[in-house]
């Protein structure tokens, strides 16, 4: 997720750099074709690619529309994960009889491996990596034998919650709201997974691009009576901002790639770790560093 610090310019250019040069191919061609044939060429109208560029204008504010609904539906649906970690762990310190410390631990310390193992499948990562740090090696080994892991979690947190019903260590009710907790839970995981394998149109981004080239033609045709060495950067600028916009759509609309503008499913996940080692009065928790970066991941 991107921070409210300044963004390096590098990165800004990093995300044009490739249509750049294409439109600074396209504008040369064209110049290069309305002065030796300027003759054959009829007279555009500067109404067609003031037409054309409301066009993009109006496609652009849909895409981008869309695309944030898309990442902040992801970042609440990471904002329900944070909520429903902190609710297990009190939960079950709550509603558990006394002297069940060892099994609220880890339950608690499998939820933090759940959130990690989760933002790791969303991004398409390792799911199991790191995650002997919070549960056993037995639990580990079971989970290695599921294709959706953080669902296999999910399913040992179902299994250990039966079994202290089943030893009257939980009465119905507590049951029932710790049953409502992991509902939740896989609810959020759900939709999370629907986000990531719900592709956004790529048609779309292929006929916009293709819209943005055709006004860059459009509009070097029409202004090919201004000297070259103004209408080529004044094209450039132009298209260059339609792209940036176009750029930053195309990368909210997928808010789990591993990139800045991703929703910060690792950060939240460490927020939630620190906060559920807290309640577990876990001796030297490790506040989260701080970043020097522009983004957090």
């Amino acid at each position: 997720m991107l921070l409210n610090k300044r963004i390096p310019v590098s990165y800004i250019i990093s995300k044009v750099k490739y249509d750049f040069f294409y439109v600074l191919i396209v504008s040369l061609t064209v110049l290069f074709v309305t002065e030796k044939y300027r003759h054959l060429l009829p007279e555009m109208p500067l109404a067609i690619p003031t037409f054309i560029g409301t066009a993009i204008s109006i496609l652009l504010s849909f895409k981008l529309n869309q695309s944030y609904d898309r990442w902040w539906e992801a970042r609440k649906v990471w904002g329900s994960i944070v909520n429903d970690s902190r609710s297990l762990t009190i939960q079950l310190q709550s509603l558990t009889a006394s002297g069940n410390d060892d099994i609220i631990k880890k339950i608690a310390l499998r939820q933090i491996a759940w959130c990690y193992s989760l933002g790791q499948t969303l991004r398409g990562l390792s799911a199991a990596e790191n995650l002997e740090r919070y549960i056993s090696p037995k639990d580990l080994e079971e989970i290695k034998t599921h294709t959706n892991k953080p669902l296999a979690l999910l399913h040992q947190h179902g299994k250990d919650i039966k079994y202290l019903r089943e030893n009257n260590q939980l009465d119905v009710l507590s049951q029932l709201q710790l049953d409502d907790t992991l509902v939740r839970l896989c609810d959020a995981q759900g939709r999370a997974e629907r986000i990531k394998n719900t592709i956004f149109p790529v048609t779309y981004r292929i006929f916009l691009h293709s819209i943005i080239y055709l006004f860059v033609v459009t509009l070097s045709i029409s202004l090919k009576d201004v000297a070259g060495f103004f209408e080529i950067p004044l094209l450039l600028l132009i298209s260059t901002a339609f792209f940036l916009l176009e750029k930053s759509a195309t990368h909210m609309q997928d808010p789990f790639e591993n990139r800045p503008t991703d929703t910060p499913v690792t950060a939240i996940a460490r927020t939630i770790e620190i906060n559920i080692k807290q309640l577990l009065n876990e001796p030297e928790v490790q506040q989260a560093s701080s970043t020097e970066s522009f983004y957090v991941l």
